[in-house]
């Protein structure tokens, strides 16, 4: 299906399966996905900190206003309403999907702080708090250890998730069985389920990156391009297995590195999370839109990223790390590094708003 006056984006979408999602809480940048086809959003602190950055002039005045209306909050609360300010603007324009599509599409992931991803009782406490701001927020909570315990109870007392940090099919088969066992919790106290919309992030660009900085440092060759298929093989296995158990959770693909990441799950029911420059880039592309989930990854490129890669192996196979191992998974850690720096960049930036450089004109 190549209509000419639908975006590849708008053809993605009119193929059916695929949702996709604005991968930023960038009101800007959501109206025009909303206008291609998107039908939902998502943040996180390294988003929330380059909209800041990005979009300065339009978010001075409501961080000005919060931190001059709280004169007795740190950094912290400050930094945590403006992202909770930023994603209720996101909601408001979601809003108006989510009630025609009566509460399975229209949604914005809010993340829970980074720095808890060791303690469960803290991100559950959190991802309730998101839960009540608006009825179209879905919380997103960290695959690891203590992650998998407060996905189930989160869960289990009604809010949507949205898995993240989550690289491995291990990982992904942890998080759809956690919240198969939280919706049979929630549906046994005389809740209703079918509104709920539980997502999986297998982030797969972000297992390419790790397994291309594993390359270099253990200098291994192997054939080009074939360290780009890496994630495409992983998430597709997911999908698979996910659809044979007939999970209540859909998949959804993040970190984009190429038009692969796109293209290939084309026709796939699972959420595709595209950041604004690469819907643009998709958008003006001459990629042919057509399904390509059901079709494997060539086997001979799977083959050798297995023998070649205990990383791949471990990422690939059901039973290749514990639950236990998740925190110390190399693609995981970095992920949590990267969003850890990212929140600590936003406290100093909002630091600065509180406490002025005076050394600086």
């Amino acid at each position: 299906m190549n209509r000419t006056d639908l975006t590849p984006l708008q053809q993605t979408a009119a193929i059916g399966g695929n949702d996709y999602w604005n991968d930023s809480c960038s009101v800007q940048e959501l109206r025009y996905a909303i206008a291609n086809g998107a039908v939902g959003a998502t943040s996180n602190p390294t988003i929330v900190l380059g909209v800041l950055k990005k979009e300065l002039a339009a978010w001075r005045g409501p961080l000005l206003r919060i931190i001059e209306g709280n004169p007795s909050w740190t950094e912290v609360e400050v930094a945590w309403k403006l992202i909770e300010e930023m994603a209720l603007k996101a909601a408001e324009e979601l809003r108006p999907i989510f009630e025609r599509e009566k509460g399975r599409k229209g949604r914005i992931s809010m993340q829970t702080n980074p720095t808890f991803y060791r303690n469960a009782e803290a991100i559950v406490a959190q991802a309730m708090h998101f839960h009540g701001l608006a009825p179209n927020i879905q919380v997103k909570i960290p695959v690891t250890r203590a992650g998998i315990t407060a996905i189930e109870e989160v869960t289990s007392r009604g809010a949507s998730v949205n898995a993240t940090v989550c690289c491995t099919l291990p990982q992904a088969m942890a998080v759809a069985e956690a919240v198969e066992r939280g919706l049979r919790r929630w549906a046994a106290a005389g809740q209703d389920i079918s509104n709920m919309t539980p997502v999986c992030t297998i982030m797969i660009g972000r297992l390419d990156d790790w397994l291309k900085v594993a390359a270099k440092k253990d200098s291994i060759v192997l054939t080009p391009g074939h360290l780009d298929w890496a994630g495409i093989a992983v998430i597709k296995k997911a999908y698979g297995l996910y659809q044979q158990r007939g999970f209540q959770t859909r998949l959804l693909a993040a970190a984009y590195r190429h038009h692969l990441h796109w293209s290939e799950l084309i026709g796939g029911d699972i959420v595709q999370t595209i950041p604004y420059e690469w819907q643009l880039l998709f958008n003006q592309s001459d990629v042919e839109v057509k399904k390509r989930m059901q079709i494997p990854v060539d086997p001979a490129v799977v083959g050798e990223l297995y023998r070649k890669f205990a990383d791949f192996r471990r990422a690939y196979d059901e039973n290749g790390i514990t639950v236990e191992e998740f925190d110390r998974f190399g693609a995981t850690v970095r992920t949590l590094r990267t969003f850890i720096g990212s929140y600590a960049e936003l406290l100093a930036c909002v630091r600065d708003f509180m406490l002025p450089d005076p050394d600086k004109p």
